[in-house]
């Protein structure tokens, strides 16, 4: 190997030595970390691990909350409710039928969902770089200026100049 391309080589390792993910929701879905795709999202079956052990990657960064669990009832709900009008209509079970049987399926695919689906969002969080909002004080106060040059909302102006320029009710005072 020539001496560029083993210099290239040491550069590659230490600049670009790990691949973040271009999919997050596959790598979320196989419980991989979103720097390297090799290390393990999780230690236990929900619960995150504290850092990547490949790469490091602290996951504090991560917060899904409520998200999993909302996504997994609201996908499971509508099958589950089919299954049990099915099995209502054609069989006209006693309910404790349906608590042998609807309960059990629809609580088994939610459980089923949580792990995929918390590891997308946490994944999608490090992909689209998610920080706890904070309020623009820059943006707002541009915005108040803007509307105390033209003495009402910020738009004013842009809706005057945009109907004079299309010939509009502006286009005769010009």
């Amino acid at each position: 190997m020539s001496k560029q391309g083993a210099s290239e080589a040491g550069q590659n390792e230490s600049v670009g030595e790990f691949q973040e993910t271009t999919n997050p929701a596959l790598t979320g879905l196989q419980g991989r970390c979103p720097r390297c795709q090799k290390g393990h999202l999780f230690a236990g079956f929900l619960s995150l691990a504290p850092r990547c052990e490949v790469c490091g990657l602290d996951y504090s960064f991560a917060d899904p909350a409520d998200g999993p669990a909302f996504f997994a009832m609201s996908i499971v709900a509508f099958p589950a409710l089919g299954f049990a009008l099915w099995l209502q209509l054609a069989y006209e079970p006693p309910y404790w039928v349906h608590l042998l049987t609807t309960l059990p399926l629809t609580v088994g695919a939610c459980l089923l969902l949580l792990r995929p689906l918390k590891g997308w969002l946490v994944c999608s969080q490090y992909f689209h770089k998610a920080a706890e909002g904070s309020i623009d004080w820059d943006w707002h106060a541009d915005l108040t200026r803007s509307q105390n040059k033209t003495g009402g909302r910020a738009g004013d102006a842009k809706v005057e100049a945009t109907t004079t320029h299309r010939g509009g009710e502006g286009s005769e005072k010009a």
